[in-house]
């Protein structure tokens, strides 16, 4: 007996759409009468959309389910396409690398959008629209402070920093009254569910006390000659 397993069979080249897929492929290749080769082509297409329904949310999914027809063919298919044909030459060709912005962050548990937003306070003119900008930054700076640290901070902490960040431009007065946050560590167990054990724990303790008295009674049973007869 001869067995066929996968490691003898052709690679596949789109593993996400299975073998089936492109064997069904291939034999539309196979096919002479091009308008069948059309028909069964746009059968495979509503079946690979059917096998990966996450497709339907990238932009233009009919679009890649024909790009990938024609991979899975090996570009060699001809069928009338509602696209433009892909070319190997265009899949070999790699995206443009993206630089990481290497940036000097001097408190990492701000941000670089605290820096940002000291700039563009810094460049305001208008006296009233520049102390409310100030004083937001220094109630986010605040927040961010809290959610990386996990601890309260004094106002005089904040007020230092955003004086050192904003190279002495950027003051509040020190009896400033910073918006209130507080770091609260998220339960482990919802109280819904303590209360749903506790009456699981009442029901079984219930449950064994019904045993223990029933056992208690056959044995007085067993016990006494005169219930036995």
């Amino acid at each position: 007996m001869k067995f066929d397993y996968n490691t003898t069979r052709n690679e596949l080249i789109l593993a996400e759409y299975g073998r089936n897929v492109q064997n069904m492929v291939k034999y539309i290749c196979e096919l002479e009468d091009r308008q069948e080769r059309n028909r069964y082509a746009q059968a495979v297409i509503d079946l690979m959309g059917f096998l990966n329904p996450h497709l339907r949310d990238v932009a233009d999914f009919k679009h890649k389910l024909w790009d990938h027809l024609h991979i899975i063919s090996g570009y060699k298919i001809d069928v009338d396409s509602p696209y433009p044909k892909p070319t190997p030459e265009a899949a070999m060709i790699r995206p443009k690398h993206i630089g990481y912005p290497q940036q000097k962050i001097r408190y990492k548990h701000y941000g670089k959008t605290v820096e940002v937003l000291i700039e563009k306070a810094k460049a305001l003119e208008e006296p009233e629209r520049k102390a409310a900008m100030v004083q937001g930054i220094a109630n986010f700076m605040k927040m961010a402070y809290v959610t990386w640290n996990k601890d309260n901070v004094a106002d005089e902490t904040i007020l230092k920093n955003l004086a050192e960040l904003s190279g002495g431009e950027l003051q509040l007065e020190e009896n400033v009254n910073l918006a209130k946050v507080e770091f609260k560590p998220v339960s482990n167990r919802p109280a819904n569910n303590n209360r749903g054990r506790n009456n699981n724990n009442g029901k079984n303790r219930q449950n064994n006390n019904n045993n223990n008295n029933n056992n208690n009674n056959r044995q007085q049973r067993n016990n006494n000659p005169k219930q036995r007869h």
